[in-house]
C-alpha cells in the first residue's frame, strides 16, 4: 500500500508540474500579445500627427463590467501646442476582446485535456513500478538484504522525471535488473511529455498566426478603414477568413482530444463503400468542377461501421487531392475489395508527397510543404484525425506517391468492426 500510495504521488507531481508549465507558457504568451496589441494601437494613433506629442494616458469608463470595460478605452495625447486629442478603441479593442476570449478559451481546453490524459497517462506509465512493489514484497520472504531496497529507494527518490535523459544508477550488480525496468519506463515517460509539448508548442503557433492577421487588418483598419470601403471590405474579408480557420482548428483539436479521451464512440451500423463514395463523389463534383472527376465504383461493398466518420475521413483525403492538385487536373474515387478486404482510395495527379516525408504525413501538425499548406488553409489535423477513424474501426492506411507524378491514399477495413 506504501509503494502504491508513493507511485500514485509521483504521478500527480509530474501531471502538476507540467500543468504548471503549461499555465506558465500561456499566461507568458497572453500578456505578450496583449502588450503588442496596445503598443501597436497607440502607434497607429499617433502615425497620423503632424505635431509632436507631449503627453499620452490611457483611460477607461471604470464603472462598466470587465467584458464592456476594453470598448471604453480613449487615448489622449496631448501636442506641442496644448490642444489634446481624444481616439476611441471600442471597435478595435471589440475585436481585440473577442480574440483574447477564443484564445483563452482554447487554453482552458488544453489545460483540461492535460489534466485528465496527463493523470491517467502518468498513472499508466508508472504501473510497472506498483508491479516492482509487489515483486519486492515477493522477495522480501526470501533471504535478501533490506538495505538494497532502502537503496534502491533512496536513488529513485533523487531522480527528477522532468530532467531530459535522466537515469537511476545504484551501482548495485544485484539491483541492475530493477535499474534497467525503471530506465526504460522513465525514456517512454520523456517521449510522450516531448510529444505533448510539441503538441502544445504547435498549437500555439497555429493560433499566433491567424490571431497576428486579425491584429494587422485591425491596425489597419483603424488607421485607413473608417473612410475607405475597399480598405473596410478587405479587413473584414480576412478577419471572417482567419476566425474561420481559427473555429476549424479548435474544432479539430477538440475532436483530437475527445478521441484521446475515449469520449468518442463509433455509431456501428451496415453501410455500403459503393454509395458512400458516390456521394463523396457528387458533393465535390459541384463544389469543385474545375477538376477533372472520375468515380470507380462498381459492386456493393457491404461493411459496418460509423458513416459520418468514415464519410469525413473520405472528405478529408478529398480535399487534400483538391489542395494539391490545380485547375484541370484528374482526382479518382474508388471502392473496391482488395486483396478480400473492403477498401476506398482517392488518387490524384498533383505535386505528390517526398519519400522522407511519407512516414511524417499523420503526424498532428505535419507539413510536408509549410508555406504551400497554410496558403491554402490547411491546419495539418486531417490526416491524423482520418488516422484516428481508420485505427478505430480496425483498419489501416495504403499510401503510394510519387513527387510530380500524384499520390493514392487508400484506406482497407474489415467487414466487422468492434467498438472498442
Amino acid at each position: 500500500m506504501k509503494n502504491e500510495q508513493r507511485t500514485t504521488s509521483i504521478a500527480r507531481r509530474i501531471n502538476r508540474s507540467w500543468l504548471q508549465r503549461m499555465l506558465g507558457i500561456f499566461i507568458v504568451l497572453d500578456v505578450m500579445l496583449l502588450a503588442l496589441a496596445v503598443f501597436g494601437w497607440c502607434y497607429a494613433a499617433e502615425s497620423g500627427q503632424t505635431r509632436e506629442v507631449t503627453g499620452r494616458a490611457l483611460s477607461w469608463n471604470e464603472y462598466t463590467s470587465l467584458w464592456e470595460r476594453p470598448m471604453t478605452v480613449t487615448y489622449t495625447m496631448t501636442l506641442e501646442n496644448g490642444e489634446q486629442q481624444a481616439v476611441s478603441g471600442r471597435a478595435y479593442f471589440y475585436l481585440v476582446r473577442n480574440a483574447a476570449a477564443a484564445l483563452i478559451g482554447f487554453e482552458i481546453l488544453m489545460l483540461l485535456v492535460q489534466y485528465g490524459a496527463g493523470k491517467r497517462k502518468s498513472r499508466r506509465l508508472l504501473l510497472p513500478l506498483e508491479r516492482m512493489a509487489q515483486t519486492a514484497q515477493e522477495l522480501s520472504q526470501v533471504s535478501f538484504d533490506p538495505e538494497k531496497l532502502h537503496h534502491l529507494e533512496d536513488a529513485i527518490a533523487g531522480v527528477s522525471p522532468l530532467t531530459p535523459d535522466v537515469q537511476l544508477r545504484t551501482g548495485d550488480r544485484e539491483l541492475q535488473g530493477l535499474e534497467k525496468a525503471i530506465n526504460d519506463l522513465l525514456a517512454r515517460m520523456h517521449e510522450s511529455y516531448r510529444e505533448q509539448s510539441r503538441f502544445v508548442s504547435d498549437a500555439s503557433h497555429e493560433l499566433r498566426t491567424p490571431i497576428a492577421v486579425i491584429q494587422g487588418y485591425a491596425d489597419m483598419l483603424q488607421r485607413w478603414g473608417k473612410n475607405d470601403e475597399k480598405v473596410l471590405e478587405e479587413g473584414i474579408a480576412a478577419i471572417q477568413s482567419e476566425s474561420a480557420h481559427m473555429k476549424t482548428l479548435v474544432e479539430q483539436l477538440l475532436f483530437l482530444a475527445r478521441g484521446d479521451n475515449g469520449k468518442t464512440q463509433l455509431n456501428l451500423e451496415q453501410i455500403d463503400l459503393k454509395d458512400m463514395m458516390t456521394e463523396v463523389y457528387e458533393e465535390y463534383r459541384m463544389i469543385h468542377p474545375d477538376r477533372a472527376w472520375r468515380l470507380d465504383a462498381g459492386e456493393s461493398i457491404p461493411i459496418q461501421g460509423d458513416i459520418a466518420l468514415l464519410k469525413q475521413t473520405a472528405r478529408i483525403l478529398v480535399d487534400n487531392a483538391v489542395r494539391y492538385t490545380e485547375e484541370g487536373d484528374k482526382i479518382s474515387l474508388r471502392a473496391r475489395m482488395k486483396d478480400g478486404e473492403p477498401c476506398f482510395e482517392v488518387q490524384d495527379n498533383g505535386i505528390g508527397i517526398k519519400q522522407e516525408d511519407l512516414g511524417h504525413i499523420f503526424d498532428r501538425f505535419f507539413r510536408s510543404d509549410p508555406a504551400r499548406t497554410r496558403s491554402t488553409g490547411g491546419t495539418g489535423l486531417g490526416l491524423s484525425i482520418a488516422k484516428w477513424i481508420v485505427e478505430r474501426h480496425g483498419g489501416y492506411f495504403d499510401v503510394y506517391s510519387r513527387e510530380q507524378f500524384g499520390t493514392r491514399m487508400g484506406v482497407v477495413l474489415p467487414r466487422k468492426t468492434e467498438d472498442k
